[in-house]
């Protein structure tokens, strides 16, 4: 589709029902964008299920509702009815607000159903089941399991299911949640519902449509825009960092002596965090923006920072804090000053803001160091630009440390910049990562088989196979690993079965399902202490696979795994010998295969990138004489007799399931990024890569020996120790890219060395 927008005088706009009409004209539109005129046929007739892809800002919700209310107009007896679902609760209030400026005029109510309102409103909906319910998952999951007797009334007039934020779902536990309580509200209204996305950011339309109705992709009509292209301006900028300070005792007052931890030295006022703080100041002040750093930490620095330089220069501060750790009320300030847009703010935040509540118009988006993904910084960066006479801006900082002969691959090859060079080419080229569809969530199983039981007050295992497996939602699970994860769960006193073979709730499981907590799929990521000698070190959130033995980095510093207590969240570490440690500590979100083949075009490249600054294009230069040097444009290694440096251009969960490999096969093996450290010469690591080429990707348990930190999702405590192994390894781990891999090199090898040719492997 690549028609025009069409004026609202179009056959399209002719099939809105007058009153939308009426309403279409008093907001002053002369026309109908893309998306919108695109969607009227689509959806006005409740006929399909339909994607609506379109960026930050451009019409979504309109493009959505404009055709349902329409339906809902036309068609009043009986009432029907919209199931709106979103991933945020101030998301949800923002389209209450929105939607309830429309629907006020067509007499339709609007109502938004979250643990902040009223249960007067929720009755309301409840006693008259129609016009539009806003709600988020959790919500959703609670009407299921306290009011399972009266969903019928509740949704026989349902007309259809809108998820907004779709690409927020997909890949995830809750995820998984939405596609079970999708076909569970189904099957209760006793019949097919259209079911409609709505996205900004989506990467690959079949996956998209997969999720939106598992098993039948092909009914699913995707509407992707194409008249909202932004023009852009970009640059990057590169900073050297400081020599790395020197570690001092805390002294916490009051404390048990163990308590004292290690802290870095505060940099001075020449360090590269202040310089990028004064450059900010300079070219933020009096505008709106949103800035990204990739911690609450930095969040928190660079707030503080930017709100001292107001003052020293006696201006208000128009700098302010927003991310998840700060009260509702501190976050709902910064969102309202974004939105008021006089006097001028700026919110440095996490991805709290990345999603689409309604923060006004946004000037520049900031990033501070390597964005998580292409899709977090498209997201982000539609927050920019939104008026039809300005660019979306995005300004990135990069900071890189001074190279020594210590210095490792990371640092050499300005791991840091070339990420956020690549990531923003590949932005500009429209690609961004497609998510981890695989991944089983078999924990999210264990949840939906207990709501459904609560539900329903009692199920069979044939009920239960068919309303969550055989549904398409847990269409990866096999039939010997569900019943044995019921006979797990009956185990963990989670089930128990009555005589004629019905499945009740548990003495443990009864008991939570009745607290407020179970209502939500995932847990929030919790991090480990890292102690030594019995002082605590800090704390750090842990994603990748974890063994004793094994090195890791934090705070400037290596440290050796001596143990690991996973109930506890306690990771014991001595320091390790090694040089410095790289800038880049690989504690960010996973990097994706593509996005590492683009840093290697990058560093291939002798010509200038456009984007960046002087002193980035400086590090870029050393970077490609690095990479040029080490002999890596055209093999994969290199390295010494007792060590060699193996570097693959693939993504982390390939790299990580390398690390394991290695070790299976009995070589020392870390990941360092772009990079695998094996203990060994480079003949020593062709044979191990060899000996990987062999591996079975699907001997789950054998792989994964050794790994302390198999629980990631909320309910792994339950599943059976096999089950838990392959949901870990499907959303974490790409043994099969790294069979896939092993197999390049040792044939390259095979064949003169390890030579690399342009292999593209996703």
């Amino acid at each position: 589709m690549s028609s025009q927008p069409s004026n609202s005088e179009s056959s399209s706009f002719e099939r809105l029902h007058p009153d939308i009409q009426q309403w279409v004209w008093a907001q002053g539109w002369t026309a109908l964008r893309d998306a919108q005129e695109w969607a009227i046929s689509a959806l006005v007739d409740a006929d399909r299920d339909v994607i609506i892809a379109a960026s930050t800002a451009a019409g979504k919700t309109e493009a959505a509702f404009l055709p349902i209310l329409t339906n809902l107009m036309e068609h009043q007896d009986p009432a029907g009815a919209v199931l709106y679902i979103s991933p945020l609760k101030a998301l949800i209030n923002d389209q209450w607000d929105r939607l309830s400026r429309l629907c006020e005029q067509l007499d339709l109510p609007v109502v938004a159903w979250h643990g902040d309102v009223s249960a007067s409103k929720k009755h309301k909906f409840l006693r008259s089941p129609n016009g539009v319910l806003l709600i988020t998952p959790e919500s959703l999951e609670a009407l299921f399991v306290n009011r399972g007797s009266s969903l019928m009334a509740l949704f026989q007039n349902l007309r259809y299911i809108v998820v907004d934020e779709l690409h927020a779902f997909i890949g995830s536990e809750r995820g998984k949640q939405l596609q079970s309580l999708m076909q569970r509200v189904e099957l209760v209204a006793g019949k097919t519902l259209p079911r409609v996305g709505l996205s900004a950011t989506l990467g690959d339309m079949s996956l998209a449509s997969e999720f939106l109705r598992p098993g039948h992709p092909e009914r699913v009509q995707v509407i992707e825009s194409k008249s909202s292209g932004q023009n852009l301006q970009v640059q990057v900028r590169g900073y050297m960092m400081p020599p790395m300070q020197k570690l001092r005792a805390v002294e916490v007052p009051n404390a048990d002596p163990d308590q004292n931890r290690e802290e870095e030295e505060e940099e001075d006022e020449s360090g590269s965090r202040h310089a990028i703080a004064a450059h900010m100041y300079k070219v933020l002040r009096g505008s709106n923006n949103l800035v990204f750093p990739n911690s609450r930490q930095e969040v928190e620095w660079y707030a503080d920072r930017l709100r001292r330089l107001c003052e020293i220069s006696g201006m208000p501060n128009e700098f302010l804090p927003h991310h998840g750790s700060l009260s509702k009320d501190l976050r709902e300030d910064t969102e309202r000053a974004l939105k008021a847009g006089t006097p001028p703010a700026t919110a440095v935040c996490t991805t709290t803001l990345e999603l689409g509540i309604d923060i006004g118009n946004i000037k520049t988006v900031v990033q501070i160091g390597s964005p998580p993904s292409v899709a977090s910084l498209r997201q982000r960066l539609g927050r920019s630009g939104r008026r039809n006479d300005e660019p979306a801006t995005l300004r990135a900082y990069c900071q890189e440390r001074e190279l020594t002969d210590q210095s490792l691959l990371s640092d050499l090859l300005r791991q840091n910049l070339v990420q956020s060079i690549a990531m923003i080419r590949l932005l500009i080229g429209n690609w961004f990562e497609p998510p981890r569809a695989e991944g089983l969530h078999a924990s999210t199983l264990v949840q939906q088989i207990l709501s459904v039981i609560a539900q329903q007050g009692g199920a069979s295992a044939a009920q239960l196979w068919g309303g969550l497996v055989g549904s398409g939602t847990f269409k990866s699970i096999s039939k010997t690993d569900f019943f044995s994860l019921l006979k797990g769960l009956g185990e963990k006193k989670l089930i128990v079965q009555d005589s004629s073979g019905l499945l009740l709730p548990g003495e443990v499981g009864e008991r939570l399902i009745n607290h407020y907590e179970f209502y939500s799929a995932f847990t929030s990521d919790e991090e480990f202490r890292l102690v030594r000698e019995g002082k605590p070190l800090g704390s750090v959130p842990v994603s990748r696979p974890l063994m004793k033995g094994q090195r890791i980095i934090f705070g400037g510093r290596r440290w050796r795994v001596l143990d690991v207590d996973i109930e506890k969240k306690v990771i014991v570490v001595t320091a390790a010998r090694g040089g410095q440690p790289p800038q880049f500590d690989g504690l960010g979100a996973m990097v994706h295969d593509h996005v590492r083949e683009e840093m290697r075009a990058v560093l291939t490249e002798t010509t200038p990138c456009p984007f960046i600054d002087s002193k980035a294009q400086e590090l870029l230069s050393e970077a490609r004489k690095s990479f040029f040097s080490l002999g890596l444009a055209n093999k994969f290694t290199y390295g010494s007799d007792s060590k060699t440096h193996l570097v693959t251009w693939r993504g982390d969960q390939t790299n990580d399931a390398l690390v394991l490999m290695f070790n299976h096969v009995g070589m020392a093996c870390e990941s360092s990024g772009l990079a695998l450290s094996v203990g060994g010469s480079q003949k020593n690591v062709a044979d191990a890569l060899a000996k990987i080429a062999e591996l079975d990707p699907d001997d789950i348990e054998s792989l994964l020996e050794g790994v302390e930190n198999l629980i990631k999702e909320k309910w792994d405590w339950a599943l059976p120790r096999s089950l838990l192994m392959k949901s870990y390894a499907s959303s974490q781990l790409n043994f099969k890219g790294a069979v896939e891999f092993a197999t390049l090199f040792s044939t390259r090898w095979l064949h003169g060395g390890s030579t690399f040719e342009s292999t593209t492997v996703h």
